[in-house]
């Protein structure tokens, strides 16, 4: 638990990167209440404050981000999730929510699950984790990704009952512009930062083919007009190329996955300035009993190196997420995907820069629908551009909020030290607060 709200904290001593810059400087970084007040080469003029954090050299970096984190859904199996009651995601979403935060992630975009109540009550301080930029419920059309009827199942629009995956507010099926219309302004009611839509066929899913487009492009732009309406936007769960390209034409901003596309489809998407938020799977990420899926995962895992290839050389942002989900043996596994960025990337700083500043850029698209928008410019527009130093996330500058980790060892230099997040992580401070702090006292 952490420790109780201190009027300021101050961390001398460190090697600083800020999230934004190359260079690691060595200084002081000083924290009033909820945000950062003071970032300082040197030593601090002065010590005075409620905690004193000596880094003793050690590496200040901001706090880690995932860009596409199931809080709700990593913490049973799907067979656990269907035999119990609702507060039972709930109470499980709450650990992982704990956990994810000691490992090091002080913010996740969560991308299917009802993270309303949960959300409120981290937000609140009562319990530890995360920021969460919430979807809520993913939306799929009849037999789409998360369609998770079965298949003797009549469907919803034919007078049929929610699946269970419906009743706890993970998914939502929709056909057609009108019910469109009305999921997305359900999800957007009940909190959401950004709307998630099923575009093409799904890994675990039972009835939809990799190849298949879902959401005819109406439906899509349907969804991309009510986002828009709320100021702020839409992004698809997709793998293939003709998926994307669909997705891209009718407006969508953000595409999560893509493992399956082409260069000139990774074109296309830099020539529209639309994002890709992509994972660093390998094959035993996710285990499926069924054939038919553990082949769907076999071929997506096999894109992934040459998608990030072609998304860096053609200048596409990339994001950073993990994307794990029913299996909670795995769920710790999000450290050691961050890791593999440094390949991916191509150095383990630039796998570090997308993991903080990157992604907080990404959020920031949420615009007036961001619910952690710069404490000092609110009410200002300029808050709203794309300049990544604007953001109020993923760096350690002056105004920003104060969610701050001191790593034993550089991971700008070796990234794999943030894959043992139990011993490297030596504070962890996330809204002003102190949640873990193992340096001698």
């Amino acid at each position: 638990m952490p420790t109780e709200p201190r009027a300021s904290i101050l961390i001398r001593d460190a090697r600083i990167f800020d999230g934004i810059h190359d260079e690691v400087r060595t200084g002081h970084v000083r924290i009033e209440g909820r945000t950062i007040a003071h970032v300082g080469s040197g030593e601090p003029a002065s010590t005075d404050a409620d905690v004193v954090i000596d880094a003793g050299g050690r590496t200040l970096i901001p706090g880690l981000s995932d860009a596409h984190a199931h809080v709700m859904l990593i913490g049973a199996t799907s067979t656990a999730l269907l035999a119990a009651g609702t507060g039972f995601s709930y109470l499980t979403g709450a650990a992982q929510a704990q956990a994810m935060l000691m490992r090091g992630f002080t913010t996740i975009r969560d991308m299917a699950g009802d993270t309303s109540d949960l959300k409120r009550l981290i937000d609140a301080g009562v319990l530890p984790g995360p920021r969460i930029y919430p979807s809520q419920a993913g939306i799929s059309q009849t037999a789409g990704h998360g369609d998770f009827s079965m298949v003797y199942d009549r469907p919803t629009l034919l007078g049929g009952t929610q699946a269970r995956a419906e009743e706890l507010g993970a998914m939502r099926v929709a056909n057609g512009r009108e019910q469109v219309l009305a999921a997305v302004r359900e999800q957007l009611k009940r909190g959401a930062s950004q709307i998630k839509l099923m575009a093409g066929g799904g890994v675990a899913s039972t009835y939809d083919p990799l190849d298949v487009l879902q959401f005819t492009p109406d439906e899509m732009r349907a969804a991309v007009e009510a986002a828009g309406d709320w100021g702020t936007y839409v992004c698809v769960h997709v793998y293939t190329g003709a998926g994307i390209r669909r997705a891209v034409d009718a407006g969508v901003a953000v595409i999560e996955h893509g493992q399956l596309a082409t260069e000139d489809d990774i074109k296309h998407m830099a020539d529209h300035g639309v994002w890709l938020s992509t994972q660093p799977f390998v094959e035993d990420d996710h285990d499926y009993a069924n054939p038919a899926s553990a082949e769907k995962n076999r071929r997506v895992c096999a894109g992934v190196r040459q998608t990030f290839e072609w998304a860096l050389t053609h200048g596409v942002k990339v994001a950073f997420g993990t994307d794990l989900l029913l299996d909670p043996s795995k769920s710790d596994r999000q450290s050691e995907m961050l890791t593999r960025m440094a390949t991916l990337c191509g150095s383990s700083l630039a796998g570090l820069k997308i993991a903080t500043s990157g992604n907080a850029e990404l959020f920031r698209l949420s615009g007036q629908r961001d619910p952690y928008q710069a404490p000092d410019s609110s009410d200002d527009d300029s808050a709203d551009t794309d300049t990544p130093h604007r953001n109020h996330l993923g760096v350690i500058a002056e105004g920003a909020w104060a969610d701050v980790l001191l790593v034993e060892g550089d991971p700008t230099r070796d990234l794999s030290l943030l894959g043992d997040p139990h011993t490297n992580l030596r504070v962890i401070i996330k809204d002003g607060r102190v949640y873990k702090n193992t340096l001698p006292t």
